[in-house]
């Protein structure tokens, strides 16, 4: 802040007297774009959006029947089964020959599920590219809302109203991210044990259903965020008179 404070006492006074001059009109400029951003998201952006969205879930792709389709060839060596001389006690042997001997093959390069990989490089842009749609509709119903004073308040009711939704929608959709972080963690995890104890199944049947489970999210994601483009047209076309002009008065020049 003392930063700032002192490069702003640093521009020569005609200059910083001009920057506040022209302070309200780069405001009023930021928005009437702010208005013409929002009228294109539901005009154009927000429909085709939807579209694209319900292309995308009946994409081959995303409509898996069979999910064990879905597993990874794990490059992880099965050990051989102990023979009977394993079995049997040995004296004549040191500790050293018998950590040799359990010690796990060694594993190469494991790569990811490319399958899964591919689905996420489609999918994530559309999680970005909601959170930013978010972003600009509340802004821009916040630029809406009126000064505060006596009479009909009843517009202003269903702005705060949508607002509140659009919030618990932007919660959600942070949740999509975290969720595709805790898949690559935990089936990290999974593949390290199966490294690890190569002769314990169940740690390659885990890496497995990771990945099942991480498929059927991705199918989540996307019907979640063509229901929240839908719901957010909806209900701004429902409520698009109140949500324009709550006090009922002269109408915004965006219309």
């Amino acid at each position: 802040m003392d930063l700032l404070l002192k490069s702003w006492c640093q521009i020569p006074q005609h200059t910083f007297r001009g920057l506040v001059e022209s302070m309200p009109r780069q405001v009023e400029h930021f928005r009437q774009s702010l208005y013409e951003e929002a009228e294109s998201l539901f005009s154009k952006y927000i429909p085709l959006k939807i579209i694209q969205l319900d292309a995308l879930l009946r994409d081959d792709a995303l409509s898996l029947s069979d999910k064990s389709s879905l597993q990874a060839p794990l490059d992880i060596p099965i050990p051989d089964p102990p023979s009977p001389e394993d079995d049997e006690m040995e004296t004549d042997k040191n500790e050293d020959d018998e950590k040799k001997k359990k010690k796990a093959p060694k594993c190469g390069f494991i790569k990811g599920n490319e399958k899964i990989m591919m689905l996420l490089e489609r999918v994530k842009p559309e999680i970005v590219a909601l959170r930013e749609t978010i972003i600009v509709v509340s802004c821009w119903i916040q630029h809406l809302i009126p000064k505060i004073e006596d009479g009909n308040d009843f517009g202003v009711a269903i702005q705060e109203k949508i607002l509140e939704r659009i919030a618990a929608v932007k919660t959600k959709v942070d949740g999509f991210q975290t969720n595709i972080n805790k898949y690559f963690s935990e089936r990290g995890d999974a593949v390290a044990k199966a490294s690890k104890d190569t002769h314990v199944m169940d740690y390659r049947s885990l890496v497995h259903e990771k990945d099942e489970t991480i498929y059927s999210e991705i199918r989540v994601i996307v019907l979640d965020i063509r229901g929240f483009y839908a719901e957010l047209y909806d209900i701004i076309n429902k409520n698009l008179e109140k949500v324009t002009n709550p006090k009922g008065e002269e109408k915004p020049s965006m219309y």
